[in-house]
């Protein structure tokens, strides 16, 4: 009797390594001599969102640079920051720029790789969407690794994947 193969598809983040990324930011936005008295910095607004200052709109973008760079150092994907419209609004003498973090799969992912998984991957392959995440299950594990490696490749899914409690 063959056993069932399967995994599961979400889309977390660790905050930890998002911490360490904004600390790292912070450190060097503090001590770079292009950011000395432009009232450049970086800090948490919550738990949910980054908020970068400056006095020009070009300052607080080479600030959301320095943050992106360490978090690609650190191995956080950028597509789990949202920096919604990307431009830096006016508030008083300073502009600011709010990035949040996105975590979980929205409804409306999953259901675009449930889509992807049944159009273009191996016959027999079955999907199912359980709260912020996608279980894909098969009989044959290469056929599970094969969906893995077609999801990695995919560009229209706008969210950090990974692949966990493979069995």
């Amino acid at each position: 009797m063959a056993s069932v193969a399967s995994f599961d598809v979400v889309s977390k983040i660790d905050r930890q390594e998002v911490d360490n990324a904004l600390n790292q930011a912070a450190k060097e936005v503090s001590q770079r001599y292009d950011f000395r008295g432009v009232g450049a910095g970086i800090e948490w607004s919550g738990t949910e969102a980054v908020v970068l200052t400056a006095n020009s709109a070009e300052r607080v973008l080479a600030v959301l640079d320095v943050f992106q760079s360490k978090l690609i150092r650190r191995g956080v994907s950028l597509k789990a920051l949202d920096t919604g419209a990307g431009e830096p609004q006016p508030s008083g003498k300073e502009y600011r720029l709010v990035a949040t973090l996105k975590e979980g799969l929205s409804s409306e992912n999953a259901k675009k790789i449930t889509k992807l998984i049944r159009e273009e991957g191996p016959k027999g392959v079955k999907t199912q969407i359980t709260g912020d995440e996608v279980r894909v299950s098969d009989k044959s594990r290469d056929n599970l690794q094969a969906v893995i490696a077609m999801l990695k490749e995919a560009d229209d899914i706008d969210a950090a994947l990974q692949f966990v409690n493979f069995r």
